[in-house]
């Protein structure tokens, strides 16, 4: 991974491209393990601040945003963005089963007249930071809920569901 790549993560209520993440992520991870969340965000805003542009009256939002993408990393649990709806990401290659369960997903989500950000990542080395066991995988807001293989509609609807309880 460079570190002119551009990883897409949610600032606040924004999805925001983030150039080197990935990159800083992986060395500060090695560098800070078992600091304190403060100085790993301190270090964060330092070395991102050099390859993107970050507001002074934004910066408490992204220190919060690259801490969740940080511990994301390291598998640790973290605070989920702040954004309205549900977070639900696609892990897999681009195989037609990904595909399927996309399409799935909006189908049901509009069925329940549910607001969510879907985004299906096929970048393996992003893929490898989840930590998961196999491809495909879904996760929805930060919680792996299926791994090798994708529910079919009424799983999903139950999945859905709860994460959408768990909001409220």
């Amino acid at each position: 991974m460079t570190k002119d790549e551009i990883t897409q993560i949610k600032v606040g209520k924004h999805r925001m491209g983030i150039i080197g993440l990935q990159h800083v992520l992986n060395e500060v991870s090695r560098m800070f393990d078992g600091r304190s969340d403060n100085a790993v965000s301190a270090e964060l805003i330092r070395r991102l601040s050099k390859l993107n542009y970050i507001p002074a009256n934004s910066q408490k939002d992204y220190e919060k945003a690259f801490l969740r993408e940080y511990k994301k990393v390291l598998g640790q649990p973290y605070e989920p963005s702040n954004l309205e709806g549900l977070e639900i990401k696609v892990l897999g290659i681009g195989c037609p089963c990904c595909d399927d369960v996309e399409q799935d997903l909006m189908a049901v989500m509009t069925e329940m007249d549910l607001v969510a950000d879907i985004e299906h990542v096929t970048d393996a080395a992003e893929i490898e930071n989840y930590r998961v066991t196999g491809t495909p995988a879904l996760i929805i807001n930060g919680e792996v809920k299926a791994v090798g293989a994708m529910p079919k509609k009424p799983l999903l609807k139950v999945l859905l569901s709860e994460a959408a309880a768990k909001q409220q």
